[in-house]
């Protein structure tokens, strides 16, 4: 049996079975490249916020969604307390819980913690999907290869991965996913015209919300891509559905977020969407009014009604901005535009590692040769504009600013990156593919190519002229090479050489990146943080301080106990340790987290006075000096300093830094820091058992006669990372003149 090649080729049915192959195995390739960290540990919670996020899901599993909707945490902010129902996205725990109850309901009985662990992995995989949609609807379904690049792009690119591994399980682990369903939902109301994609836009907002207050960004893009096809005269009746329904419906829906509420109408960082939406019904009512008048009245009522109109609401926002109706830009907003204005005004957000700027290195380490790639997307994208294509655009400008600003952000601007690195791939190797092909065909090296080109090109009742024709041709032109045909022929296999470099290479790029990104998987962004892996003579080892001292805390400590540490560790200590705390990773309250900072920075009696006033029984401080551990509190410690000093003026930065301006611990240190609770927390005996020197400094610490009066030491965990202090009650303090 023959087969028919050009039959096949010709056929949907097999392109359609490879696209949804390859399309299942980026899936599983999404979820199966995010698993290192539990190949190499087990599956555990990384970092901070998700052990809140894994302790609230498990509220909402074991106590119900109404228990969970009105639960407030009286163990964590002591003693003010949280209503957690209330100050929390809530899609993250309902996605756990959802899957949580699927697989009880399908008859396995797996734990929570196994379920928050995966999820990250899961909405991974479905990330993939929704990234193929989302190119191909950009496309207008007119490149399906494109589709698949991103697809197989987004699924391993470690700007997503970074947020994205086992264990990690955060709000934006599936709040990416909402963000492209979203887009992707946007762009079809856009496309049609139709009012149900704009319906399932609005549902799929909600769930955006729900998961992430990066929703602000969508709610913003949304409205200046509206003015941005107003303005490109690219009006249309279904850029109005699509707006207009998702505005109104898809604020009310926000507004059943108890966290967001009546933000979503009366906070500064809404206001441009009412804005947008209010134009946009101006501008249809004008150009109804165009249609029936003349084009001299028209002008003028335009003329007078723009300013009548503008000055009315242009006062109304004024008066309402003045009664306090219309709340102000907050200062992670502030800090968007102005990336300066954090570190002036507002340290608590500046002290956070991924609110910093981000270096240039970054993009390139995630998102490897996406980063030339998608500027060449962008381009093709500017040479074959639609409506889609200009939303893509803009979403790719904004998101390249604002990874820039804030290195959060970069896990933005990754699926951006990702659809225009596809589009830009596909669109140059199908140009060198058809050169390719049409030189092997012309050189008959693949004679199915020929044939099929030649059955395509000619129709049947020309073949044989059309064939004796280039027969006779072929025959009159034997034996003579012109210089044009030796022209001809230096070109084409110059063509052939390119196109054949150009695949190749790209190839290269494919493979390298592969690697990049299994590498950056696999090393950088697969470690628990929870649990420290390092090298020594005999291989690897693990370093489980963490753990083990919050197994401490839970076994040993009272159980009404109250704990302090710098906020960072919070969630850690009540997700592991079962313990209260004074403040914790949310940052709500800038003033008790102030205070905490406060009682670290000052000598040990004052801190003293401070622990007692907020009732605190141990402090738990984090030292990396024994292993060179550089994430610990005294690497943090101007934070403390800076934050403090906002509720306190006599606390200043300066008091802490040698004469040179220069944070050191070694002769030269500051008597402020020499005295300050936490250096003596962290340094308590460490003289005994080294000869002072700091590997996470690189230098020998000075002053290491440290003797505690009014805090004992009650545990220190093996590796020294974790140390924990008893305060004394006040009938212990002996003789201790104030």
């Amino acid at each position: 049996m023959t087969l028919n090649l050009e039959r096949v080729v010709a056929s949907k049915t097999l392109p359609t079975v490879l696209r949804y192959a390859a399309l299942t195995a980026a899936a599983v390739l999404a979820f199966a490249i995010r698993l290192f960290s539990v190949v190499r540990y087990e599956p555990v919670i990384h970092e901070f916020d998700p052990y809140f996020n894994y302790r609230a899901t498990r509220v909402l599993v074991d106590k119900g969604l109404y228990e969970f909707w009105n639960w407030f945490d009286d163990t964590s902010w002591y003693p003010l307390g949280r209503d957690v129902g209330g100050t929390v996205y809530a899609g993250t725990m309902y996605s756990a819980a959802l899957v949580y109850w699927v697989l009880q309901a399908l008859g396995f009985p797996v734990d929570v913690r196994y379920v928050c662990v995966f999820v990250s992995p899961l909405w991974a995989s479905f990330t993939t999907l929704i990234t193929y949609a989302f190119t191909n609807e950009l496309t207008e379904q007119k490149d399906s290869i494109a589709g698949l690049f991103a697809a197989v792009f987004v699924a391993i690119v470690p700007g997503y991965i970074s947020r994205s591994s086992a264990g990690g399980f955060d709000n934006e682990c599936v709040a990416i996913f909402a963000l492209m369903n979203t887009f992707y939902l946007f762009m079809k109301a856009v496309n049609t015209g139709a009012l149900q994609w704009a319906l399932a836009c609005c549902l799929g907002y909600l769930y955006m919300v729900a998961c992430w207050g990066g929703y602000i960004f969508i709610i913003n893009l949304i409205p200046i891509y509206v003015i941005v096809m107003i303005l490109a005269g690219r009006y249309s009746h279904r850029i109005y559905v699509a707006y207009s329904t998702f505005y109104i419906l898809g604020t009310l829906l926000s507004m059943q977020i108890r966290f967001v509420g009546f933000q979503a109408v009366q906070s500064a960082e809404h206001m441009l969407a009412a804005v947008v939406f209010l134009a946009l019904q101006v501008y249809c009512l004008g150009q109804w009014i165009r249609s029936i008048v003349a084009e001299q009245v028209y002008h003028a009522f335009v003329r007078y009604f723009v300013i009548i109109v503008g000055s009315a609401f242009a006062g109304l926002g004024v008066l309402l901005l003045a009664a306090g109706y219309i709340q102000p830009w907050t200062g992670r907003f502030y800090t968007l535009l102005d990336p300066t204005y954090a570190s002036k005004h507002i340290p608590i957000i500046a002290s956070v590692s991924e609110h910093q700027p981000t270096a240039w290195s970054s993009y390139f380490f995630d998102l490897h040769f996406l980063t030339v790639l998608a500027p060449l997307g962008l381009y093709y994208c500017f040479q074959e504009l639609t409506d889609a294509t200009l939303f893509a655009i803009l979403y790719f400008v904004f998101a390249v600013y604002f990874s820039g600003v804030m290195v959060r952000l970069m896990l933005v601007l990754a699926p951006a990156a990702c659809a225009m690195g596809a589009v830009g791939t596909s669109r140059l190797l199908q140009s060198f593919a058809v050169d390719l092909k049409a030189e092997l065909a012309e050189r008959n090296w693949i004679p199915w190519i020929s044939d099929m080109q030649q059955a395509s090109n000619a129709s049947p009742g020309k073949k044989h002229t059309a064939g004796a024709s280039s027969t006779s041709s072929t025959s009159g032109n034997r034996g003579r090479v012109t210089g044009s045909s030796q022209g001809n022929n230096r070109a084409s296999a110059l063509r052939l050489e390119v196109s054949l470099g150009i695949l190749f290479s790209a190839l290269l790029l494919g493979n390298a990146y592969v690697k990049h990104c299994v590498w950056a998987a696999s090393e950088a962004y697969s470690s628990p943080s929870i649990v420290l892996a390092g090298q020594g003579p005999s291989g690897r080892f693990l370093i489980d301080d963490f753990r083990e001292a919050y197994y401490w805390l839970g076994s040993n400590a009272a159980a009404d106990a109250k704990i302090a540490s710098w906020w960072d560790y919070g969630y850690q200590i009540a997700g592991m340790g079962f313990r209260t705390t004074i403040v914790d990773n949310n940052t709500w309250n800038f003033t008790h987290i102030a205070t905490v900072g406060n009682m670290l920075s000052r000598p040990e009696k004052q801190a003293y006075q401070i622990a007692r006033m907020l009732d605190v029984d141990y402090v738990l401080v984090i030292f990396g000096g024994l292993i060179g551990y550089g994430g610990d509190d005294v690497n943090k410690f101007l934070w403390p300093v800076r934050i403090g000093g906002s509720v306190d003026p006599t606390l200043r930065e300066a008091q802490f830094l040698t004469r040179r301006g220069e944070f050191r611990l070694d002769e030269e240190m500051a008597p402020a820091m020499r005295e300050s609770l936490l250096f003596k927390l962290c340094y308590h005996r460490y003289g005994e058992i080294s000869n002072g020197y700091d590997r996470a400094r690189g230098y020998r610490v000075a002053h290491l006669d440290v003797r505690l009066e009014l805090f004992e030491e009650a545990f220190t965990s093996e590796h020294w990372i974790v140390r924990i202090y008893r305060v004394k009650p006040p009938s212990n303090r002996g003789n201790v003149a104030w």
